[in-house]
């Protein structure tokens, strides 16, 4: 049974922004007044020990990390084929006669993780792609092939074939890294292959106004333009540290603030799309309390009945201090160490209750629900029981939705989307996935199961 509902939701699309090209974050314009002041001598007692530098000492050399660091970096090109929709043509000409397909070009960096042809990047750079091309360091170009991406981190994984071992740059522990430290920024900005600027780590644990996913960004004054998305961030022995994805401007170019996704979180994200082809994404099972901003941080509201985090002896009110190790001051940092972590590992949770430091060992649950605010539906993962009862591998249940269109169809709780434009699906954060890039300029078919086990079949 087939039906069929043209651009109901589309309304839904207002908050939603597609990620192409390189991304830009924009500032507010500031007021600057400028006064000359006539400089004058004055004497001032020094109330501090003055450091005593070693005239001997040599400056910081780079040289050693840019060498290891530029034979791992690839050039990313992405040919994709757009199509263009032209209503008025459509009116007067006939259905058809105003599509128009085009070929569109992007570029961007990578970064070669292993001997055997694997190269992490950002999701953005190859989204979308028809034809994917890597050129190395030396010039040799590579077809590449897309092995997994994970929309959310904006991290992505490509595969190249080569009849030799290829350059590589090993993980770093971003967890370790501290403020102040030297840093190499490596990519292709504007096309200019191999290239090397150095800065400082400005902050870490960064969370960016206007961005709802990555909430625990590197942030750097390491030089940073269009074309480096995906390339390095390194420390200066060469290690991985981050992957080079945001910048904020005013212009769309570098003025002194560059943000990498960590290492740790790129590592967890390419280890889950090997083994299991999507990201197997961690939670702690609570709710964070709204007060959260007013104390050094992260404050319990409420924990799920079913999470492991009450049998570890969590309490709503507790503030989360740190996770393992690593000091916790505001929910980005939380963020930023769950997502590095798997479902099933256990993590030590400090935790300050009424002005006693507690640890707690907490085991991870996995997160099941998803919602795609594009399309206005929430969608969970069928268990084990439930997808061999329908006989399907993956799918995705839906448990609730405002879409109008699957309103009026009486289409909600219960169905499973088996398939999106003809492909299965395998989870339901995939399933977000895909409906998230929905724009309302391209047929989308969605192939539901109702609860009685009938499949009905959509087209958007």
């Amino acid at each position: 049974m087939k039906k069929i509902f043209g651009t109901l939701g589309i309304a839904i699309l207002g908050g939603a922004i597609a990620l192409a090209g390189y991304k830009t974050l924009i500032e507010e314009q500031q007021v600057v007044v400028e006064k000359t002041v006539e400089p004058t001598m004055q004497t001032v007692k020094a109330s501090y020990t003055p450091t005593v530098i070693n005239s001997t000492s040599t400056p910081t050399d780079f040289t050693e990390a840019a060498d290891k660091t530029v034979h791992a970096v690839v050039h990313v090109k992405n040919t994709s084929i757009r199509t263009q929709q032209n209503p008025l043509a459509e009116l007067f000409y006939g259905s058809g006669s105003g599509t128009r397909k085009y070929q569109q070009v992007g570029t961007g960096s990578g970064v070669i993780i292993s001997p055997d042809g694997y190269i992490v990047t950002n999701n953005h750079v190859i989204e979308g792609a028809s034809d994917l091309e890597i050129t190395l360091n030396n010039q040799k170009k590579l077809k590449a092939t897309l092995v997994g991406a994970d929309k959310a981190n904006d991290i992505a994984l490509l595969k190249v074939e080569a009849d030799f071992e290829l350059p590589n740059l090993p993980f770093g522990n971003s967890d370790n890294i501290k403020v102040g430290e030297w840093v190499l920024a490596v990519g292709n900005p504007y096309n200019l292959t191999s290239t090397v600027t150095a800065g400082i780590i400005s902050a870490k644990g960064r969370d960016l106004d206007g961005n709802t996913n990555i909430d625990s960004f590197i942030q750097t004054d390491a030089a940073v333009n269009p074309g480096n998305s995906g390339g390095a961030l390194v420390n200066t022995r060469g290690e991985l540290i981050g992957i080079n994805t945001a910048i904020s401007s005013r212009t769309g170019s570098f003025i002194g603030y560059s943000f990498a996704v960590p290492s740790n979180i790129a590592k967890k994200i390419v280890d889950d799309l090997l083994e299991f082809g999507v990201v197997q994404e961690a939670i702690l099972g609570i709710n964070i309390d709204p007060e959260t901003k007013s104390v050094e941080g992260v404050k319990i509201g409420a924990i799920d009945a079913e999470s492991d985090a009450i049998k570890a002896g969590l309490k709503e009110g507790d503030v989360i201090v740190k996770v393992n190790n690593v000091k916790i001051s505001k929910f980005s940092d939380l963020k930023g160490q769950l997502t590095a972590k798997r479902p099933g590992e256990y993590v030590n949770v400090t935790v300050n209750r009424d002005g006693e430091d507690l640890i707690k060992t907490v085991k991870l649950s996995k997160r099941s629900t998803y919602t795609s605010f594009t399309f206005g539906v929430q969608l969970k993962d069928l268990t084990e029981k439930e997808r061999k009862k329908i006989g399907i591998k993956g799918g995705a249940k839906i448990t609730a939705t405002n879409n109008e269109g699957f309103k009026y169809y009486n289409v909600g709780e219960g169905y499973v989307v088996s398939k999106i434009n003809g492909k299965e699906v395998a989870s339901a954060s995939e399933a977000v996935d895909i409906l998230d890039r929905y724009s309302g300029n391209q047929r989308m078919y969605l192939e539901l199961i109702s609860p009685k086990g009938e499949v009905e079949r959509y087209k958007f």
